[in-house]
């Protein structure tokens, strides 16, 4: 992680006691990476006919305590790496700043884990217990992306990773289990989704390209270089969006769809937040505008499918 010299970074970030602490650790900013997809494939199956509520929230809830423990692994192993100190910006800060010991964080990051496992029982045993093999896959993912000997968060395979099981992945297995089927076109309106949220991976990257180079990581922020990957996250904006207008377009998007082109202003933001910008404390505004543009992207488009069940209109 980026640090910030000179400067209170627990009183830059506002960051306060109590529970605050952790509902930082949770790092709240991505868990909407886990919300997104699941609304999505639960729509696009509400379409086909199929919606079951408690399969909906069960995997919701399962998907934001899986990205809930992949965000205290990435905490846990950067401390035990060295890699955070108190003035390291980014992080929950439980660790270093506010003096939580490191294996309480794994612990929770476990017991997370483990009530994830326990949802999939019901999930699998309301659908198909395949889906127990996959998620036991995106479990793994989710450790080996900062732990194990050779953390994929270190590599410039993150942003990939992360697009593939915190979109493609989930919003098929939000479908499937609903619908029991798995058509192609869930498939391709899962890329968008999956783009920007390797977006939001990337932009992480961006704001920590100097502190990790200086600690031997290789992502792809680091091989871009600063300007490099503003060009590339902008690129990935373009590609996102008009692939969705492809989609519109050829009708496998409903038209309401044109909708999520109303959080192109954060995309825009997002970039520009970080032109310039040295330092990642300021960048963490380019940060939070990335997000939102995940957030506003997926939830416009969820809301899209839905209005599209009650008051179909084809181009």
């Amino acid at each position: 992680m980026s640090t910030v010299p000179n400067q209170d970074v627990k009183t830059s970030l506002n960051e306060r006691g109590g529970f605050q602490v952790w509902w930082r650790l949770l790092r709240p900013h991505t868990l909407t990476a886990a919300f997104v997809p699941v609304f999505i494939g639960s729509m696009l199956a509400a379409l086909e006919g199929t919606m079951h509520i408690g399969l909906f929230a069960a995997m919701l809830l399962a998907s934001i305590l899986i990205q809930a423990a992949t965000n205290m692994f990435n905490e846990y192993f950067d401390y035990v790496r060295g890699l955070d100190n108190e003035k390291s910006v980014g992080i929950g800060g439980a660790i270093v700043r506010d003096g939580i010991s490191p294996k309480k964080v794994k612990s929770l990051a476990y017991s997370f884990l483990g009530t994830a496992t326990l949802l999939g029982v019901y999930i699998c045993a309301s659908s198909s217990w395949w889906i127990a093999f996959i998620g036991i896959i995106c479990m793994i993912f989710g450790y080996l992306y900062t732990g194990g000997p050779y953390p994929i968060a270190y590599t410039p395979f993150g942003e990939l990773t992360a697009g593939i099981f915190m979109g493609t992945v989930i919003i098929a297995i939000s479908y499937y289990i609903q619908t029991l089927t798995l058509q192609p076109h869930v498939l391709i309106i899962s890329v968008p989704v999956a783009i920007l949220i390797g977006a939001i991976l990337l932009a992480n990257n961006i704001r920590d390209r100097v502190g990790d180079a200086e600690n031997g990581r290789h992502t792809l922020a680091i091989l871009f270089g600063h300007e490099g990957s503003i060009r590339f996250l902008t690129t990935l904006y373009a590609i996102a969006y008009g692939l969705t207008l492809i989609l519109i377009l050829l009708g496998i998007l409903p038209i309401w769809s044109i909708i999520t082109f109303i959080s192109i202003k954060k995309a825009i933001a997002s970039v520009k937040g970080f032109l310039h910008k040295k330092q990642p404390i300021e960048m963490m505004p380019a940060m939070k505008a990335t997000a939102q543009t995940n957030t506003f992207f997926g939830f416009l488009l969820g809301v899209s499918l839905l209005v599209h069940l009650y008051l179909p209109v084809s181009l």
